[in-house]
C-alpha cells in the first residue's frame, strides 16, 4: 500500500495557470483590430485584402509543413500563424505586390519559424524576418510609400509632403498619392532646410492619428496605443518594455538628436516627439518587441533588450542611410537574447552569491 506521506516530486512548471497560447494569441488578435480598421481607413480596403492574403498564406504554409512534411497534428489552430501573418502585413507598403505578400509570409513560417522546432523555438521574430526578407529583395517595392486620401481622416500634411492636395486639379478623382514616409520627409528637411523644424509640431496630430503615408499598420498611434493598452490590461506583456523603448528613442534624440542646438530645448523636444510618432516604433515596442519567444525572460533582461532596442534604432535613424530602424533593431536584440538571459539569470533560491 502507497504512504501517503511521501513527497512526490515532479517535472516543473509546478504551478499551471489558465492562459493557453491560444487564449494569448487571440488576445494579441484582438489588440491588432483598431490598427487594421485605421488602416482600412487610411489606406482603403486594398490594406484589408493586403492583410488577409498574408494570414492566408502564413496559415496555409504551416498547415502543409506540419501535416504533409512532418506529418503531424496541424499547429494552426493556436493562432501564432494568423498573428504573424498580421504582423508581417502591417509592416508592408499597401502597394506592394501580393504576391511578394505571400512570398514574405511564407519564408517567415516556413523558414524562420517551423525549420527551427516551430513556435517557442524560433530565434527572431518571424514577421520582421519575412519584413527584412523581403526589403533586401525587392528594395524599391518595400520603400514605396501610398497615401491615400480616405474622405475620412482630411488631407494630407502639407508641411511634410510638400503637396498642396487641394491645388491638383481634379482632386477628387485621386485614389491615392505616393509621398515620402516622414522619416524621409525630415531626413529631407534637415538636409535642404525647407521648413523651420519647429514647424514640425504643425504635424504631430496627423502622425497621431495616422493621417500620414506608411506601411500598412504603423501609421496610426492612436489605434496601436488602444491595441497596446488591452495587451497590459490583459497581462499579456510587460509595459516597461514599450515603455523603455519609446522613452528610450524620445531622450537619446531630446540629448543627441540636434548638435545645433541645446539640449532640452525646444527643438529638440519637437524633433523627439516627432521621431516617436514616426515609422513602426509603436508597432514594434507594442507587438514585435515583447513577443515571448525571442525576448528575454526575466524583467531585467527584457529592460537591457528594450533599452538596447532604444539605442540600435536611434543609431540607423540618425546616422544611417536607411529611414527606419526599428525592425533592425529589434530583430539584432533577438540574437542577443540568449546571452542576455544567460547574463541576468536569476539566482536558484537556496544557494548562495558567487565570490
Amino acid at each position: 500500500m502507497e504512504n501517503e506521506n511521501l513527497l512526490h516530486i515532479s517535472f516543473s512548471p509546478h504551478i499551471r495557470g489558465t492562459q493557453t497560447i491560444t487564449k494569448i494569441m487571440l488576445d494579441v488578435i484582438i489588440a491588432l483590430i483598431p490598427a487594421l480598421i485605421a488602416s482600412v481607413l487610411i489606406f482603403g480596403l486594398r490594406a484589408l485584402l493586403m492583410t488577409l492574403a498574408a494570414v492566408a498564406a502564413a496559415v496555409t504554409t504551416e498547415h502543409i509543413i506540419s501535416v504533409f512534411l512532418l506529418k503531424k497534428k496541424t499547429t494552426v489552430g493556436d493562432l501564432s500563424a494568423v498573428v504573424t501573418g498580421m504582423l508581417l502585413a502591417f509592416n508592408l507598403p499597401v502597394a506592394i505586390n501580393p504576391a511578394m505578400t505571400i512570398l514574405g509570409a511564407v519564408f517567415a513560417i516556413a523558414i524562420v519559424k517551423c525549420a527551427f522546432g516551430g513556435l517557442g523555438f524560433n530565434f527572431m521574430n518571424p514577421a520582421l524576418a519575412g519584413r527584412a526578407f523581403l526589403l533586401a529583395s525587392y528594395p524599391m517595392a518595400m520603400t514605396g510609400s501610398i497615401f491615400a486620401r480616405s474622405g475620412y481622416l482630411g488631407k494630407l500634411p502639407e508641411n511634410l509632403s510638400g503637396i498642396n492636395i487641394d491645388a491638383i486639379s481634379g482632386a477628387s478623382a485621386i485614389d491615392g498619392i505616393s509621398t515620402a514616409t516622414p522619416l524621409v520627409a525630415i531626413k529631407i528637411i534637415q538636409a535642404v532646410k525647407t521648413i523651420e523644424l519647429t514647424d514640425l509640431q504643425d504635424s504631430f496630430y496627423s502622425l497621431f492619428i495616422g493621417n500620414i503615408g506608411g506601411t500598412i499598420g504603423e501609421t496610426s498611434v492612436l489605434a496601436l496605443l488602444l491595441g497596446g493598452i488591452y495587451l497590459i490590461y490583459r497581462g499579456i506583456i510587460n509595459p516597461v518594455v514599450p515603455a523603455l523603448y519609446i522613452g528610450g528613442v524620445f531622450l537619446l534624440y531630446l540629448i543627441f538628436g540636434q548638435t545645433d542646438v541645446s539640449f532640452f530645448s525646444g527643438t529638440a523636444f519637437t524633433v523627439a516627439m516627432f521621431q516617436i510618432l514616426s515609422g513602426g516604433l509603436f508597432l514594434g515596442a507594442f507587438f514585435m518587441a515583447t513577443d515571448m519567444t525571442t525576448t528575454p525572460i526575466t524583467a531585467k533582461g527584457q529592460a537591457i533588450f528594450a533599452a538596447g532596442c532604444a539605442i540600435i534604432t536611434f543609431i540607423i535613424r540618425e546616422f544611417g542611410g536607411y529611414p527606419e530602424g526599428c525592425s533592425y533593431s529589434i530583430l539584432l536584440m533577438n540574437l542577443f537574447t540568449p546571452l542576455i538571459d544567460k547574463c541576468v539569470k536569476p539566482r536558484v533560491y537556496g544557494t548562495g552569491r558567487k565570490r
